[in-house]
């Protein structure tokens, strides 16, 4: 079978619907935020899903608890438990016989990586070099994609940010996805495994619990101040997450993608003082804006050229800011009814 999925439509991506029905997949950090709204997915397109969480061996029994995805949990061909980082997480991944694997398990809360720096590393690049060996050792893998970040770029140093833009993370967080990233490379180079590489910008939807804009959600709907850190000026170019699932399903499911980095976004930033605006006003509350001590390691400006996804796959982000912040006020009301 041929393994691209994805069809040129004047100009535009369009996925062969029945590419994924009956493959084997596994997905780690299923049950975060952009895990499960992946796992949605790919159940509703026919896959055969696996899925790998973090677990906790308390008086001799696995014990895991699933966000997000319990209310499809039964859909599931397996549940995988336990530490990404940890070697015996290989075999794990191994007993599942995927087909293809997205692997987005990660510590992807940023400041969490100042005052745990080491454990940010061991989950982030251990545990994506653990994915990388699980691939060598699959008789029938077809693609793997791993997960990095636009944080390993750090502040443009020129406006939008391509894929040759230099790596200058600043932050422990931003250095762990740049060695993983780098590693996703080496593998690929020096093995040839069939791995694919996406760089997401600044994600956001239902279901995101850090990060500036459900932050901000939240405040906003409990009527309490919004904080920005320092200025407020800084920027990020904002993606809503079924934009972004589309760029997954891409990476996973086309041969163009192999051995390649690829940024995804909107080609937009907006202030961080913008997004706090627009909270505000669309969720009709009194909230105040203040600012507080500038974060460490913080990013001036990432905005995202995404031509490089687009010449190749023919993708395009779909829904604005605007609409996107609507629609994830609206989620969250709607989830506190």
């Amino acid at each position: 079978m041929n393994i691209d999925c994805v069809l040129k439509n004047r100009g535009a991506i369009k996925m062969d619907k029945d590419f994924w029905t009956g493959k084997r997949v596994l997905v780690t950090g299923a049950d975060g935020f952009m895990g499960s709204h992946l796992t949605e997915r790919l159940l509703k397109l026919g896959a055969e899903v696996s899925i790998f969480v973090r677990g906790n061996s308390i008086t001799g029994t696995t014990q895991y608890a699933v966000r997000n995805i319990d209310h499809i949990k039964d859909k599931l061909k397996s549940i995988i438990t336990g530490n990404i980082a940890a070697n015996d997480s290989i075999f794990l991944m191994m007993k599942s016989e995927p087909q293809h694997i997205f692997h987005l398990a990660a510590d992807a809360y940023v400041p969490n990586s100042f005052d745990h720096p080491i454990e940010v590393m061991e989950t982030n690049l251990i545990g994506t070099l653990n994915v990388l060996h699980t691939v060598m050792n699959l008789k029938e893998i077809e693609q793997c994609v791993c997960t990095s970040s636009s944080e390993i770029y750090g502040t443009a140093q020129y406006a939008p940010i391509d894929e040759k833009h230099p790596l200058n993370g600043t932050s422990p967080y931003a250095a762990s996805k740049i060695a993983a990233d780098r590693y996703c490379y080496a593998y690929w180079n020096t093995y040839g495994l069939p791995i694919a590489t996406i760089r997401p910008f600044n994600t956001f939807g239902p279901r995101h619990t850090y990060d500036v804009i459900p932050k901000f959600i939240n405040l906003a709907l409990e009527g309490k101040n919004i904080t920005v850190y320092g200025s407020g000026e800084q920027s990020r170019d904002f993606t809503y997450v079924s934009d972004m699932i589309e760029a997954f399903l891409v990476m996973g499911g086309n041969k163009k993608a192999i051995g390649k980095a690829i940024n995804f976004g909107t080609g937009k930033d907006y202030s961080i003082n913008y997004i706090a605006e627009k909270i505000v006003e669309y969720s009709n509350t009194k909230s105040k804006i203040v600012h507080i001590e500038k974060r460490l390691a913080e990013v001036q400006r990432l905005i995202c050229d995404y031509s490089k996804a687009k010449e190749l796959f023919g993708w395009e982000p779909k829904v604005s800011i605007d609409e996107g912040l609507k629609k994830n006020i609206e989620w969250e009301v709607n989830r506190r009814k």
